[in-house]
């Protein structure tokens, strides 16, 4: 029984930073990779990066350089900073967690809206 719980969210200029973060709920989170996905109206969900037990990190291209993914085990929360935010970042952002010897992403965020304006 894993829980997610994403906040962080808002609305903000392009240029601008955000930082959310996902708390999760339950047990052996160290044991869990996690990631943040995110999907704007009419795009397919797109993976936005991932975070193994071990701190071993990936990013889309498209947010390379801005965007940094960390997570502190000992409050069980993921965290997505966000530079430099551009209007096509908006989207919802969603939180997922699989284990490490799993192959999918079972546990899921409800979501928290990022809109970014020009």
């Amino acid at each position: 029984q894993v829980e997610l719980a994403e906040s962080g969210g808002g609305l903000v200029q392009a240029g601008a930073s955000l930082r959310l973060s996902c708390k999760y709920s339950g047990r052996a989170f160290a044991t869990y990779i996690m990631a943040w996905f995110r999907q704007a109206p009419g795009k397919e969900r797109e993976l936005v990066a991932t975070i193994t037990p071990g701190s071993s990190t990936t990013y889309t291209d498209s947010v390379q350089g801005r965007f940094t993914i960390s997570r502190d085990n000992s409050v069980s929360t993921v965290y997505l900073q966000m530079n430099s935010l551009k209007t096509e970042d908006t989207a919802v952002y969603h939180c997922a967690a699989r284990h490490y010897s799993g192959f999918q992403y079972n546990y899921w965020g409800q979501g928290t809206q990022v809109t970014v304006s020009s």
